[in-house]
Parts: structure tokens; sequence; C-alpha cells
């Protein structure tokens, strides 16, 4: 198939893009570079820097007979949604309004949508959250995930089009950014790498479901063979708390660093997880890779790189 995936330069969606051109499929890759490397970008496939409020994707579309888009380019960073909304709004809401509309103009069969669980459901009434917890964001940046589900949800309804959400948890693994609003996990590995003690926000207990990035391809994998609209965690309804991470990753290096507390972060959620169940149902995945082993593959990854610079 002819698939776009937009942020495939990016963390996730380059990893998603060779998984795609390793089972054949012809990629096409629109990012602006904001957050993506071009050494990301898989061989064979086309690559164009561009913004996705461009009107210039719709042409793109129709030149490489575009199948599916795969949506994953987004402003990401939490903090910066609460500086900037407009401007989260702008890429998360009006970008992707631009990608969906693009694609339907040129008859795409399907669209994939990288939405978030942990923002999306905010402060959670209980535990794991379904698919069906209500949805309440705390942050501009889940509030614009959310809208974008909507919409789709709207299109779908209005023009027939046929969609996938996938709603990650905390996703972490090999080629995540460690600068900017990034995870723990990347932080931390960054950190212990350049001989510098991380500091843990708070009393470090609070908790996050944390997901492995080959998981979360194995999902946009399963998610090209339908053609049903549905929305599904991807999880692994296993609390982790940021405590439990430093140890494991310091463990990883060796054990050069001590545990630090610091102030904690105002309004920062303390608890997320969410439950795999849905998607387990209809494709038969789970999350294969445990937290100690996937920590130990990140901080071997981010290790490579340090020695190579």
């Amino acid at each position: 198939m002819n698939i776009l995936i937009t942020g495939g330069a990016g963390f996730i969606g380059s990893n998603i893009a060779d998984a795609y051109r390793e089972s054949g499929h012809d990629i096409v890759i629109v990012d602006n570079l904001s957050t993506g490397r071009l050494e990301n970008v898989p061989k064979g496939a086309a690559f164009y820097q561009m913004d996705i409020r461009d009107e210039g994707l719709a042409d793109i579309i129709e030149e490489h007979g575009i199948e599916i888009i795969n949506h994953h380019a987004a402003q990401i960073d939490v903090r910066r949604s609460v500086e900037d909304p407009r401007y989260d709004l702008s890429v998360n809401v009006l970008g992707s309004l631009n990608v969906i509309e693009a694609g339907l103009r040129h008859g795409i069969s399907h669209f994939i949508f990288a939405s978030s669980g942990g923002a999306g459901y905010g402060e959670q009434e209980y535990f794991p959250a379904d698919e069906q917890h209500p949805i309440a964001p705390c942050s501009p940046y889940g509030i614009t995930k959310v809208t974008v589900e909507r919409y789709l949800h709207y299109f779908h309804l209005v023009r027939g089009l046929a969609y996938t959400v996938l709603r990650y948890t905390n996703v972490y693994g090999p080629r995540q950014n460690p600068h900017g609003e990034a995870g723990v996990v990347a932080i931390f590995s960054d950190k212990l790498l350049q001989g510098e003690n991380p500091v843990i926000n708070g009393d470090g207990l609070q908790t996050r479901d944390y997901v492995y990035i080959d998981d979360v391809v194995r999902a946009n994998i399963f998610a090209l063979d339908t053609d049903e609209t549905d929305i599904f965690n991807v999880s692994t309804n296993r609390e982790t708390t940021v405590n439990e991470i430093f140890r494991l990753l310091n463990t990883a290096a060796g054990s050069p660093a001590e545990e630090r507390h610091g102030p904690a972060k105002p309004g920062e959620q303390q608890r997320s997880v969410c439950s795999f169940d849905r998607i387990m149902k209809r494709f038969g995945w789970k999350p294969e890779v445990e937290i100690e082993k996937g920590l130990q593959n990140t901080f071997e990854w981010f290790r490579q790189k340090h020695d190579e610079h």
C-alpha cells in the first residue's frame, strides 16, 4: 500500500516507517524536522520537509496515490501547550484538519491517528482506564488530541472516513529525544551518560503506564489490517513509579548516581494507567516487552549513541 506517515522522522513515526517498509509498503514521510531527524528516515522512503499546515500536502498525497495516512506529526510539548495554547491549537488541530481534508480530497481509504491516553483521560476516576473512561484533559495538548478524535468521528459520519485512533500511554525506547519535553526515560538516560545526577520531581511516587516502542509499532501494523472505525488504548495495564524508572536505569548504568529529589511539579498528574483489553480482543495485541527489558534496551541504545560522539 501507499502510506503517508506524518512525523515520520520522529521517535515513534520513524520506527513505524521502518516496520511498514520491511512489510513491503511504499512509504512517504512528511516532517518539518522541528524534533524529527533526517537520519531516522528509512532508505527507500520518499521524504518531504514540510509543515502539516502547508497546503502543498494535498499535492503530495495526490502525486503518490496515498491510500492510508498514519498521522503522528504533532506539537507534543505539554509545557509549551500551556504557555502557548494558540500555537498548540494551530499545529495539532488545524494541522490535523489539513491532513484529514487533504486525504479525503484524494480518496484515502483509512486514517490512523496517534492520540493520547494519559493526557486525554486526565485525572482518572478508576484504574486502569478503558476507552469508555470519561475524557477530561488537563492540558491544552490533551484537549487538542481529543478534539481531533471528535473531528474524525464527524468525518466518519458525514464523509464515511474509516479511522483508527491509537491512544498511547507513555511511549519510550530507542530514538527518543532527551531534549525539550521528553519522557523521563530519555532524560534520565541522557543525564546518567553525561555523568550528571538526575533529579526526581517530588516524592517520585507518581505513576505512569510505560509502553515500549516495539509494542507500539506492532499496534500500528495491526491498524493497517482493518477498515473498521474504532479507538484503542495502546498500553500495558501496569503502573511504574518514577523512582522505579530511576533505579532500573541507574542499575543499567552501573549505579553511578544517587537518588535525589527536587520540588514537585505543580499540577502533575499522580497516577495514570490504561487497559489494553479492547485491542487484545480485536487484534490479539498485548505488550510483549516488560519494563525491565525495555529500559535496558533503551539505555544501551543511548549508551551506543553517547559512545559514537
